[in-house]
């Protein structure tokens, strides 16, 4: 078992799909005969994302520790919600919360566990800010070579890699393959990596608009909107941080260069910003989310008193 983790992941993302699998299972039963496996669904996928606090602990990113940290007693609390729910309207908002969470979970531990995938979505939007970038910088931004990066073992060019490209076998790093950048052919010492592509921001997008009960063409019509804005948000964000580090390379606070802090900080504060604008967009064109995302935060009272 890996010494930052408190699963080895070879037991947590088995765990986390079974989870995943009984929270879908869960939403797609109209006949309910399912229900009573809801909180262990819940447990077994909230253990699956608790599971990386300790990772991100390790490399003190405090706001990525607290998120994971959260996780596991946050679906606890869900289970036992479900257990006792006895509103009609609080049912439905946990149904549909049980749909998005696995629509957008399956489909990133797929991503995240077929490295084919992973260096699909790299390459896909590595390639359009580097050429996003060309455009509008003047210095010719290329992409170089992918690595695969094993836990145990030097990083070794993607091509090379003897580990199996169809589903992910073997313990891997924390960043397992990523895509360096060249200016002018030189490289920068930035490269892509697959939280570079926003695939996090969108399918959580992705997931809670495609589940609800609503006409099919609002459900395309908020999609549309949401994917499109968060890639090209990202492309700006990505084309930003290499400019950045381009213009200002000497640039240096608390031990850490203007491309760290930017893509640490400043864009992380940006990016939640331009999500919850987002919501509120959504918000307004799906007003059935609105209402099951308020139902969910009455008991955190962090929503106002709904009306009958």
């Amino acid at each position: 078992m890996a010494a930052d983790l408190l699963l080895d992941r070879a037991i947590a993302t088995p765990l986390g799909v079974v989870g995943m699998v009984i929270l879908f299972a869960t939403w797609k039963s109209k006949s309910g005969k399912f229900e009573y496996l809801a909180p262990l669904g819940w447990v077994l996928t909230g253990l699956y994302f608790f599971n990386d606090a300790w990772f991100y602990a390790s490399k003190e990113d405090i706001i990525l520790t607290v998120m994971s940290g959260l996780t596991l007693p946050g679906a606890i609390a869900i289970s036992v919600w479900e257990r006792r729910v006895t509103e009609e309207s609080d049912a439905k908002a946990l149904r549909w919360f049980r749909g998005a969470v696995s629509v957008a979970g399956l489909p990133y531990i797929l991503i995240a566990h077929v490295p084919i995938l992973n260096v699909l979505a790299i390459w896909f939007v590595a390639w359009q800010s580097a050429a996003f970038l060309s455009f509008a910088g003047g210095s010719k931004v290329t992409l170089g070579d992918t690595y695969a990066r094993p836990a145990n073992g030097e990083e070794v060019l993607w091509e090379s890699w003897e580990g199996n490209k169809w589903f992910l076998t073997e313990e891997m790093s924390e960043y397992s393959f990523h895509t360096e950048l060249l200016v002018n052919g030189e490289p920068i010492f930035i490269n892509f990596v697959l939280a570079c592509t926003a695939i996090q921001s969108i399918i959580i997008f992705v997931g809670a608009i495609s589940v609800l009960e609503v006409d099919w063409r609002k459900r395309v019509r908020a999609l549309f909107i949401a994917l499109s804005l968060i890639h090209i948000l990202n492309l700006f964000r990505n084309a930003g941080l290499i400019w950045l580090q381009m213009g200002y390379p000497n640039w240096n606070w608390m031990n850490m260069s203007i491309f760290e802090f930017g893509h640490s900080y400043a864009s992380r504060f940006v990016s939640l910003f331009a999500m919850f604008l987002l919501a509120l967009v959504l918000f307004e064109m799906l007003p059935q989310m609105h209402k099951h995302v308020l139902r969910l935060l009455r008991p955190l009272g962090f929503a106002p008193k709904l009306r009958k």
